[in-house]
């Protein structure tokens, strides 16, 4: 049976086969612009926005000021993570997702049932990336709070992995969906119904998306592996029945 690990390897196979390479260079390129971009802004101002925090912390909390700090880190590595992720699919969602029908053509033999010309795709594409944002962005702010409420905020590493766990499931697995004509909703609800298929896929691309550099060579192979895990995990789910 095919798992989150089988299916990225496969998926990074097909996307530098001939014929496909073309498909993830622009990926590539936005991808290392925001990753560059990213990593100077937080380079730059970490210990300015350490020091402001820090500066917040109660008095009667200083002794816990050794905890406090690596939680921080930790936190503000999420956020960073989060926003990576953000800003990248919402400039390369119209490439991935051509990306991703072209290798369900090649990998399943199967067609998309996407019938959109090109123009159409793009401007859907992005308009499905920002439906997501509206979904995640909330749960993002309340985990951001949640952050730094002391108590609370011991649990806030933890609940950032499940989260960004399931917020890449979302993301890399609606590339298939939506070139499938899978409404978000449905996708969600589907995801749901495989939880552990949905977050072991999503929690592996977010340990790629930590690896310097290879990450951004890698990621592409995700979205071949979404295809993967869609063809054989999702598409003969149940559609929602009408009420």
């Amino acid at each position: 049976m095919l798992n989150a690990l089988t299916a990225i390897a496969q998926g990074i196979r097909w996307v530098y086969r001939p014929g496909m390479r073309r498909y993830i260079f622009l990926p590539i390129v936005i991808n290392f612009l925001v990753y560059a971009t990213l990593l100077r802004v937080v380079w730059q101002h970490f210990a300015g926005w350490l020091g402001y925090w820090m500066g917040l912390v109660p008095n009667w909390l200083d002794w816990l000021a050794w905890l406090i700090w690596p939680l921080f880190f930790l936190s503000l590595v999420a956020v960073v993570f989060f926003t990576f992720t953000v800003v990248t699919h919402l400039i390369a969602a119209p490439f991935y997702g051509f990306l991703a029908a072209k290798v369900e053509v090649t990998a399943t033999g199967r067609e998309p049932l996407d019938d959109r010309g090109l123009a159409k795709t793009t401007i859907d594409a992005l308009g499905r990336e920002m439906v997501k944002l509206g979904y995640i962005l909330p749960r993002a702010i309340l985990l951001f709070v949640i952050s730094w409420i002391p108590g609370l905020n011991l649990f806030a590493p933890l609940l950032w992995a499940f989260f960004s766990a399931w917020v890449v499931a979302i993301t890399y697995l609606d590339y298939p969906m939506d070139n499938n004509k899978v409404s978000f909703a449905d996708m969600r609800r589907r995801l749901s119904g495989r939880w552990w298929h949905s977050l072991s896929y999503g929690g592996l691309v977010t340990l790629i998306t930590w690896l310097p550099l290879a990450n951004l060579f890698l990621l592409p192979g995700a979205v071949a592996g979404a295809v993967l895990m869609w063809d054989t995990h999702y598409r003969t789910e149940p559609a929602p029945t009408l009420t």
